[in-house]
């Protein structure tokens, strides 16, 4: 069965740190592309970083570029996802996920964000507030 489960979200105030985690069971995570996305309040889900499976580029939307680092440990099945200098408008449920596609070219994270995700974890939520 194919799972996905955030963890780390809660309040920080503006300028903190906070390391999101993506668990995956049922399926190999460095086989296949991972994204984060991101759903603020009255808001649309935007798609936040994401990471290759050919060979790990990754991917960052314009808001989070130089704040938010990506990165995958297969030992743990996990993907996580650095998160500095945040700021309030960086509230949001955060949700990993997936498509369980396999992909052999760089960058093709950028394709499944594009093409959509199957599979998605229940969320954690993120509160940049002071």
């Amino acid at each position: 069965q194919v799972q996905l489960v955030e963890s780390g979200g809660g309040l920080v105030q503006p300028g903190g740190s906070l390391r999101l985690s993506c668990a995956a069971s049922g399926f190999t995570l460095d086989y296949y592309a991972i994204g984060w996305f991101r759903q603020a309040p009255g808001k649309e889900r935007e798609g936040v970083s994401c990471i290759s499976s050919s060979d790990g580029s990754t991917y960052y939307a314009d808001s989070v570029k130089g704040r938010f680092t990506i990165s995958r440990d297969n030992a743990k099945n996990t993907v996580y996802l650095q998160m500095n200098s945040l700021k309030p408008e960086d509230t949001a449920v955060y949700y990993c996920a997936t498509d369980l596609i396999p992909r052999y070219y760089s960058e093709s994270c950028i394709v499944a964000m594009r093409e959509g995700m199957d599979y998605w974890g229940k969320g954690t939520l993120v509160t940049v507030s002071s």
